[in-house]
């Protein structure tokens, strides 16, 4: 994962010349720093990300990373449309799962920065889901956020293996913050 970009590269992911690179720079629309002693510039990724948000150019290779990713698992459809809403698209991107078996394949395509399993999926699933997430390598730093019916929360389970609980009904504009939050403290220690 490249942090720091030449002209050359920039241009490449840009789809334009070298020299239009430059007169981005020069013209200090596109924030970087020179090599001292030298004309070469060098672009940092979080100004590169910026500059193409900033003018509607598509992010291509760079999205992945631009873009939180949630796993809704188990939600219904009330729930996937609120927090598709206050989620909002150019920020994050949501997919869904229905089932463990679902969620595990849909895991492995997307690498998740955040899963949000809905209890009412039943207890036992969700709580399988939640350990063999904890149990690879690969999730260690997932967020993990769980949807408790009052069933659940009255009855005691291991709350270490989420970052977050929330008692239905919740506040989606709370939820989408929480995940905001908890997502972006992920990115910014990664």
């Amino acid at each position: 994962m490249r942090t720091i970009f030449t002209t050359g590269q920039v241009a490449k992911i840009c789809k334009v010349a070298p020299r239009t690179v430059s007169k981005w720079f020069d013209s200090g629309r596109l924030r970087g720093y020179r090599i001292p002693g030298s004309q070469d510039r060098r672009i940092p990724r979080e100004h590169l990300i910026r500059f193409l948000k900033e003018h509607g150019m598509p992010l291509g290779e760079l999205e992945d990373e631009a873009l939180g990713k949630i796993l809704l698992v188990g939600a219904d459809g009330v729930v996937r449309s609120s927090l598709t809403e206050m989620m909002g698209v150019d920020e994050f991107k949501l997919e869904s799962a229905v089932s463990g078996f679902e969620a595990g394949i849909q895991a492995e395509s997307l690498h998740p920065d955040c899963v949000v399993i809905d209890f009412a999926m039943g207890r036992n699933e969700s709580l399988m889901i939640a350990q063999n997430l904890k149990r690879n390598s690969q999730y260690l730093e997932t967020v993990l956020i769980g949807l408790l019916s009052d069933d659940d929360n009255a009855s005691g389970f291991d709350r270490t293996l989420f970052n977050e609980t929330f008692r239905k009904p919740f506040d989606a504009a709370l939820l989408a913050e929480r995940i905001r939050t908890l997502v972006g403290r992920k990115k910014q220690s990664a």
